[in-house]
């Protein structure tokens, strides 16, 4: 599947309706939110403005996620976006789940980008460019992944990331 940053505007009510329905999906009935014994990657993630509070842990093993467990405490994007996040990484590489980031990042942000990547749930994370002060909640789950990440590849000390 093809997409870019055009695709929202010619949403019509039907689809809003899908998005909306698969968010709250996602927000009452987070995957991922579980608790990994001996994590390779724990982090923290804050965002101030709207009060989100979250925790990512990740199984790694031959540069492959083996598993995910994410604990978000927040608003319903911030949920949702950190249960889509935890269904959409397991199995993929490292430079895969970088990847799959980058183009959440572009989506949200409304950047002009193309790719062939499969996102599934992911794009229902569009309409969120329409709130730009909620973009912030959406990317928190992905910042603090890829920072930890990151960091890991580097053997650098991990630190709680901040959409601030």
């Amino acid at each position: 599947m093809r997409i870019s940053s055009r695709g929202i505007n010619s949403m019509d009510s039907n689809l809003n309706e899908l998005y909306r329905d698969i968010l709250m999906d996602h927000y009452k009935y987070p995957r991922g939110k579980k608790t990994l014994d001996n994590p390779d990657l724990e982090n923290q993630g804050q965002n101030p403005l709207c009060g989100d509070s979250l925790t990512v842990q990740v199984k790694i093993s031959d540069s492959v996620i083996e598993d995910v467990g994410v604990s978000c405490v927040g608003c319903a994007i911030c949920t949702a976006s950190s249960s889509m996040l935890a269904d959409i990484i397991k199995g993929k590489t490292l430079d895969e789940v970088k990847e799959i980031a980058r183009v959440v990042k572009h989506l949200l942000k409304g950047d002009d980008f193309e790719s062939d990547l499969d996102l599934g749930d992911l794009e229902a994370l569009e309409g969120v460019k329409k709130f730009p002060v909620r973009i912030k909640c959406a990317l928190l789950s992905w910042t603090t992944l890829i920072d930890s990440i990151e960091s890991w590849e580097k053997g650098a000390e991990l630190k709680v990331i901040s959409t601030e």
